[in-house]
């Protein structure tokens, strides 16, 4: 589990193919931390490490997360957030984040509001159903504040901190990021679901 919070964007150094997936290569500092078969978010994807060193970590990519994320687009270079899994005595800053991503959202538009910076969303209606005004969204990994929600839309606004310390701050028109809504709108609407289906089971005739 994790909490939206990076702690450094990491440099993708090699991406190499294969027929069922694919071999992901990040340097960073937080290699360091992680030993074969731990998680670590990427671009707010949760993959499993199989090799780690000092400054490097490798992790294997299944062709369905390389379709349904960003990942499948990444190249030598690209900058990805990561973030550690959260520890049971860590403070939990952001929101609750699992790094399974529900689908993309793509920039439309970029605008700044005084120290801030505003960026607007096109996405799918079934995902954008689960985004809430002033609730908690993660996009590649960032634990945000969503505003303006529409039946296809929404946005965000970036303080510098954020702008900074993430590749948020590189995103311009066009661009996709993966979108991770929060887990407790969607068990409202499971639990929701299985009462109405048993009223409708229960009910005299």
């Amino acid at each position: 589990m994790f909490t939206g919070l990076v702690q450094e964007p990491g440099v993708v150094a090699a991406v190499r193919d294969s027929a069922d997936g694919a071999r992901i290569e990040v340097d960073s500092a937080l290699a360091a931390e992680l030993a074969p078969g731990d998680s670590i978010a990427v671009a707010g994807v949760c993959l499993t490490a199989v090799e780690a060193a000092d400054d490097r970590f490798a992790a294997q990519v299944m062709a369905e997360t390389l379709f349904t994320s960003t990942l499948g687009g990444l190249s030598e270079g690209d900058r990805v957030n990561l973030e550690l899994p959260l520890r049971a005595a860590d403070r939990l800053g952001g929101h609750i984040v699992q790094g399974h991503v529900d689908g993309p959202a793509r920039v439309e538009t970029v605008t700044h509001e005084g120290f801030a910076r505003r960026l607007a969303f096109a996405a799918d209606v079934a995902l954008c159903r689960y985004v809430v005004a002033r609730g908690s969204v993660a996009l590649d990994g960032v634990s945000l504040t969503a505003a303006d929600v529409g039946r296809d839309r929404f946005a965000v606004a970036l303080i510098p901190e954020t702008l900074e310390r993430t590749t948020l701050g590189e995103l311009a028109v066009g661009d996709a990021v993966n979108v991770e809504v929060d887990l407790i709108a969607k068990y409202v609407e499971r639990l929701t679901a299985g009462v109405e289906t048993m009223l409708e089971v229960e009910a005299p005739r």
